[in-house]
């Protein structure tokens, strides 16, 4: 019946609201990694895009107008990753905020020792556990930075990772999917990775990804979509996890096209 009720309110809402040709047309043109869909997935993609932008909630900061193409690229970006999966799984928050640029949050933490430290460091992104996505368009809006960069694709993992509990880079997994071997393979790469970076070496991952295991699946779902031949070929284990998590094959998709 739940099931039902559902399935019976979102062909409604699918038949009230519809998205204009030429705002999806110029947002598909923008983001590489939508023009590797096929058209039975690009009709998947744009029916989520319609209820995830009934069912949430776009606040601005700092004067910022959000226009309804700012508002389907960033939910474009946001359902890449549940294309295979369920809206459900952005079900348990209803708020996206949206600065300019980048924003300054004001954090305090207590580190072990007791000490309270207030943290001011700009950020182009943040998640809040059953709280809103903060945004800054100018990132959100994919202008140039660093190889296979979306801070959509980024907090919306983080989204992801936090339906279990806080952020740690082990999100729930599928009943058919193995816990051992999801450890297995990003505990190695985690690892791999940031010896890495403290040996110098260079990698087209973005290098925040050694700051903590969840930042480190946070950054490669980025790479996952966006250069997914590059995960596969630093770590194809982790690559399989990714595939069996997003249900997508991006790599073999890619290769299509």
């Amino acid at each position: 019946m739940f099931l039902s009720l559902k399935s019976w309110r979102r062909r409604r809402i699918l038949q009230r609201r519809s998205l204009p040709d030429g705002i999806w047309r110029r947002v598909l043109e923008r983001f590489v990694f939508l023009q590797d869909l096929t058209q039975d997935e690009l009709g998947r993609l744009r029916a989520w895009v319609v209820l995830f932008l009934h069912d949430k909630k776009f606040s601005t900061a700092g004067e910022l107008a959000l226009t309804d193409e700012m508002r389907v690229m960033i939910a474009a970006q946001a359902c890449i990753l549940i294309l295979n999966l369920d809206l459900d799984y952005y079900d348990d928050w209803v708020e996206i905020i949206v600065y300019p640029d980048e924003f300054v949050p004001d954090h305090e933490y207590e580190d072990e020792t007791g000490v309270v430290h207030r943290v001011h460091d700009p950020l182009s992104g943040e998640s809040w556990p059953h709280g809103p996505v903060i945004l800054s368009w100018a990132d959100a809006a994919g202008r140039e930075t660093a190889p296979g960069y979306s801070v959509v694709i980024h907090e919306f993992a983080h989204k992801l990772d936090m339906r279990n509990g806080e952020a740690n880079g082990f999100p729930q997994l599928h009943a058919e999917m193995s816990r051992p071997a999801w450890s297995a393979a990003f505990g190695a790469a985690y690892a791999d990775f940031c010896m890495r970076l403290d040996a110098g070496d260079e990698t087209e991952i973005d290098s925040y990804a050694a700051e903590s295991p969840a930042e480190f699946f946070a950054v490669v779902s980025e790479a996952f979509f966006t250069m997914p031949h590059k995960v596969q070929q630093m770590y194809p284990a982790v690559y399989r996890q990714l595939a069996l998590f997003y249900r997508q094959d991006t790599l073999a998709r890619r290769g299509k096209q």
